[in-house]
């Protein structure tokens, strides 16, 4: 076995100077890592090394449109892995301004960059490690990155998602994982097994590979921990209850983004309909639609998503279906799944998750009482008394504005987090754990939105400046959470010597760590809110 590690000599032979890797980053002269289809030369900088754009499957094209992936040919050569690889087919978000709060946004939502990039053959994985171990088996813990954007956009490949710090800092393997998405990873078709689930599909085919391949970069394929935020928490809620991904991870961490249910198969076939009627085909016609434009039947799916909008907090669109097969039942209701029992999940929100879209609606900052009680009762129907009283016991000093952002935080958020808290606890097996971000951004009037904690994670500080705001108060959180997230991601306990004694979740107690500049565990947070939303 070779072990190689990086220091700072190591560096200087490289003709990097101990600069961090940017772009101009020497290759690794002589950092061949082997695969099970070829070996792979990544780049090297301080914090140690990155192998990105990796395939860890054959592109899903032609005929692979809409089928479960393949695994990836062999190769002939070294593969350069010095870029990422191309972002999955997407929608471009509208640009943001030149302001405070639009800097914000595109430090946290790049997808412009994402669009530039997209292709069909997006199926690549990133690597972030500190050593490797060519010719045997690592012992790192590595932690496999589910990127948000729900189940329509974005990619691997955000700033806020680099792994070197968390991968140096912690010493663990960091991978990112580009998937299908929207209508080209979740259109339900009953001639094409798997394709309702396709970009889930997707991660699993990404799991074997990393399991497959992961030692040789000093990762311990025995103990992996899959986590991801908003869309990505969804994608570790439904992997907990996939059976195609029994045992290819080990712990879970579900970040702002609880997915207790996907879309019903009667929901799923309505929608694939109107998408065969928007192209002016017959339903059934496969081989039309995979003779479609890319971008054509991406403005398809989104007229065929405007027909049949979104009941409540239930997932809607194109998004992983209950097909009875690759996920045979809803995930986590009414109980967490069987399969996962032996997983400790980590699981918790942020306080003020819905500002970060809330904050450009003409209403923001304006809202009365008259109009947070319409929305309340457009929510939560009967509800909406019992549900806006809780809110102002909780939080008795909030503006209607910022009530009115709880008021979904909590509806989408809040709830469907508390429900995997208590069925994992539930179940008596591998434990759960629970967080509430409590810290607040000086940035904007956001407080502490949708997407904080992830550079926080990341330890990734420096680089998220324009959502993190200046001084020492943000790297304060990220040693404290970056620290957590590791030690249970080693251990599937998040106990640390930066934090108080944390105690799994369970009903009785409902034991909570309130991240802020002081963390503390709470009983209960917000109980009225829960009491009333649950």
């Amino acid at each position: 076995m070779t072990h190689v590690g990086i220091d700072r000599r190591k560096l200087l032979v490289l003709g990097v100077g101990g600069a961090a890797l940017g772009a101009g980053a020497a290759q690794a002269a002589g950092m061949q890592v082997p695969t099970s289809e070829g070996p792979v030369q990544g780049l090297i900088g301080e914090a140690g090394l990155r192998f990105l754009g990796i395939p860890y499957a054959a592109p899903p094209v032609g005929e692979l449109r809409f089928a479960p992936p393949r695994p990836p040919a062999k190769r002939n050569g070294v593969l350069k892995a010095d870029a990422f690889g191309h972002a999955a087919v997407q929608a471009s978000t509208p640009a943001t301004s030149d302001t405070e709060l639009g800097r914000a946004l595109q430090a946290v939502f790049p997808s412009q960059k994402d669009v530039a990039t997209q292709s069909e053959d997006c199926l690549y994985l990133n690597i972030w490690t500190t050593g490797v171990n060519v010719g045997g088996k690592g012992s790192k813990p590595v932690m496999v990155w589910l990127h948000g954007g729900g189940f329509a956009y974005g990619s691997a490949a955000w700033p806020m998602y680099d792994g070197a710090n968390l991968a140096k800092g912690g010493d663990v393997v960091v991978v990112g994982i580009n998937h299908r998405l929207n209508v080209f990873g979740y259109t339900h078709l009953p001639q094409v097994e798997g394709s309702g689930n396709a970009g889930m599909l997707d991660i699993v085919q990404a799991l074997k590979w990393v399991r497959a391949n992961i030692g040789a970069f000093g990762g311990d394929p025995g103990n992996v921990t899959i986590f991801g935020e908003s869309g990505g928490g969804a994608k570790v809620s439904y992997l907990m209850a996939m059976p195609s991904a029994k045992g290819l991870f080990h712990r879970a961490v579900v970040q702002s983004g609880p997915g207790v249910k996907a879309v019903p198969a009667e929901r799923a076939d309505a929608l694939r309909k109107a998408l065969y009627a928007e192209l002016g085909l017959a339903d059934g016609d496969v081989a039309g639609l995979r003779a479609t434009a890319p971008d054509q039947l991406l403005s398809a799916s989104a007229a065929a998503e405007k027909k049949m909008p979104g009941v409540g907090f239930d997932r809607a669109g194109f998004a992983p279906v209950v097909d009875g097969k690759v996920l045979p039942h809803q995930p986590w209701d009414p109980k967490a799944p069987d399969i996962s029992a032996d997983v400790p999940v980590l699981i918790g929100i942020n306080k003020d998750e819905m500002t970060l879209f809330m904050a450009s609606a003409p209403w923001f900052g304006r809202l009365d009482e008259a109009g947070l009680k319409a929305m309340a009762t457009a929510i939560f129907k009967d509800k909406a008394d019992a549900v806006l009283a809780a809110l102002k016991a909780d939080f008795p000093n909030e503006t209607p504005t910022y009530l009115a952002c709880h008021l979904t935080t909590y509806g989408r958020m809040f709830a469907g987090s508390v429900q995997i808290a208590e069925r994992k606890a539930a179940q008596g097996k591998a434990k759960a754990y629970f967080y509430l971000l409590e810290w607040e951004t000086p940035v904007g009037p956001f407080k502490t939105p949708h997407t904080l904690e992830i550079p926080l994670v990341f330890d990734n500080v420096e680089t998220s400046r324009p959502l993190l705001g200046p001084g020492p108060a943000p790297q304060v959180m990220a040693r404290q959470m970056s620290a957590a997230w590791v030690a249970f991601a080693r251990t599937g306990d998040p106990n640390t010597p930066v934090l108080p004694a944390w105690p799994a979740y369970e009903a009785g107690k409902r034991s909570t760590m309130v991240f802020n500049q002081t963390s503390r565990v709470v009983e209960d947070p917000y109980a009225a809110t829960r009491q009333a939303v649950t």
